[in-house]
């Protein structure tokens, strides 16, 4: 890694994880012994060079004291948006980086991620000094439905790939872009798709299958099957 580059963690977990039923947000449902948010901040607090993570939680969520006794963790109030609680964490690390410092922002449902992936990642980026992300090609044949679940369309899947995280980019070029991009009423599903927005280059990083986010109950036992080849 590059020693004059400066890299920090974000990790918004604000939200409820409805798709996976149940009354506990999907952040904190236990997998192996340890939370999936726990896992994801260990992945990236494992990574080579990280000066520390800012975790957005939901306002009074209890696990929030739990997290502050962590070493190298601020945790910030999230917002209703995936976006909202990024920009929170960004206003959080002003505090202690400089605008020109890189930001991986990661999902705290994809527990599974890889040293290997992450220091790719980071190592991509410093070499082209253009924010980018880890995905994975698409592989399976894309079918386009209408709403009674009939094929209307197979669709090209070349050049089509999964966008996973973590999304690295500097801290005051992505504040900035997705300040914008929420004031213009555009959607932010990802950090990627809000600095592709503001015509900003992205840099695709291969990743791995592995390093999926756990959305629905049954990916729960495949996620613990991953944890456990490690």
């Amino acid at each position: 890694m590059n020693e004059s580059a400066r890299c920090w963690g974000v990790i918004p977990a604000a939200g409820s994880g409805a798709r996976m039923g149940g009354g506990e947000p999907k952040q904190h449902l236990q997998l192996a012994g340890k939370s999936l948010l726990q896992h994801s901040l260990d992945a990236l607090l494992a990574l080579p060079g990280l000066q520390g993570v800012v975790i957005a939680l939901a306002a009074n969520d209890p696990a929030a004291a739990y997290y502050r006794e962590q070493a190298g963790v601020q945790v910030v109030d999230g917002g209703a948006r995936r976006a909202d609680s990024v920009l929170a964490a960004l206003r959080c690390l002003q505090k202690n980086a400089y605008g020109d410092d890189w930001v991986l922002v990661h999902d705290a449902a994809r527990p599974c991620l890889s040293a290997v992936d992450g220091e790719r990642l980071i190592t991509q980026v410093l070499a082209q000094a253009c924010g980018g992300l880890l995905a994975e090609p698409v592989v399976d044949t894309l079918k386009r439905v209408d709403a009674g679940c009939r094929v209307q369309a197979t669709v090209d899947r070349q050049g089509l790939w999964r966008a996973q995280t973590p999304q690295m980019f500097r801290l005051q070029e992505l504040q900035a872009v997705m300040q914008r991009a929420l004031q213009a009423g555009v959607e932010v599903t990802d950090e990627a798709s809000a600095m592709e927005w503001g015509g900003c280059p992205v840099l695709v990083v291969p990743g791995s299958p592995s390093n999926f986010k756990v959305t629905v109950a049954s990916d729960l036992a495949l996620a613990g099957f991953y944890l456990g080849l490690r």
